[in-house]
């Protein structure tokens, strides 16, 4: 069980890249039925490391805290610099003894430079996706995506899509129920797409428009029913046409797959926290029957639902 996380820090850190860390890991959310993480900050020697917004950090801990941790996180650090030797020793030894490691946004260059990324597929802001494949030919990278899950090695791209990362993560080691809690103490979507998929392809953010999410809201509260595109528009009165369209602009997606979306969602809950059977689930959240269920599960999640809840059910 995940239980101690350090972030590693040195000289030109990104603090929004750090305080996202410190929001995921750092935040005690027990009394929400989230598991708790010690955390702390590392750096190569206690003391003032200086953010690259012209601020000093006051750090607390050298890299023998990283010894200790079962998550080391690497935040935003210079691209231009050549990363500290004891960090490099520090996330190897991590690496060695089977810790998880992940980076946030330009922390890939560290783990790279740390020989962390040659022959694993993984990601960084989209900005920096060529820079990093020129500089570690090994590494396999992508910039097209919100993060990459090459365990032990976790790799973000920018900024925001650490949270991304973090809460997939969660959801690995904790499930979706604490995932999901953790996501909405922090007023983030729980997934924006993929969940247990290694890659994260197609985000489907949430809808912070009024107009539709009501809509979205009754939606979720009737997955089991059958809803047309016709019937949808005549609920909020629009055409089918504009309906179509504005739901697009607001989701980011469309009717049919937002609503697929929410009913797999739905399903890893049930998969999680009941003993129903598959064909039980697939009528509940509206796929209607065990194959469709399945079909669309391995689709969005790569598993099948026996697997998801051999793997996060109560059982399990």
């Amino acid at each position: 069980m995940l239980s101690n996380v350090a972030a590693v820090v040195f000289d030109g850190v990104a603090p929004f890249e750090l305080g996202v860390l410190c929001e995921a890991w750092g935040v005690d959310r027990r009394a929400q039925g989230v598991p708790h993480t010690e955390f702390a900050v590392a750096a190569e020697r206690p003391g003032k490391v200086r953010t690259s917004m012209g601020f000093d950090l006051d750090v607390h801990h050298g890299l023998d805290r990283v010894d200790q941790a079962d998550l080391v996180a690497v935040p935003a650090m210079p691209r231009d610099r050549p990363v500290p030797l004891p960090v490099v020793d520090a996330l190897q030894r991590a690496h060695e003894r089977g810790a998880r490691i992940m980076s946030v946004c330009a922390g890939a260059f560290t783990l790279g430079a740390a020989g962390l990324l040659d022959g694993r597929p993984c990601t960084t802001h989209w900005m920096y996706a060529d820079e990093l494949a020129a500089r570690f030919p090994l590494a396999k990278v992508d910039p097209d995506v919100l993060y990459v899950d090459a365990d032990p090695i976790i790799t973000s791209a920018g900024s925001a899509a650490g949270l991304d990362a973090c809460l997939h993560i969660m959801r690995k080691e904790w499930g979706a129920k604490a995932a999901n809690m953790a996501a909405r103490r922090m007023v983030v979507p729980p997934q924006r797409d993929g969940g247990q998929a290694q890659y994260v392809r197609t985000p489907v953010p949430e809808s912070s428009a009024d107009t539709l999410s009501p809509l979205l809201a009754w939606i979720t509260a009737h997955l089991g029913e059958r809803h047309s595109v016709q019937e949808l528009a005549d609920r909020v009165h629009m055409s089918p046409r504009t309906f179509a369209r504005r739901f697009r602009d607001e989701t980011g997606t469309t009717p049919h797959q937002w609503i697929v979306q929410q009913r797999v969602q739905r399903a890893e809950e049930l998969l999680e926290q009941t003993d129903l059977t598959v064909e039980q689930i697939a009528i509940e959240v509206g796929f209607g029957n065990a194959a469709a269920l399945r079909h669309h599960f391995a689709q969005i999640r790569g598993t099948s639902p026996q697997h998801y809840r051999r793997t996060f059910g109560r059982a399990g």
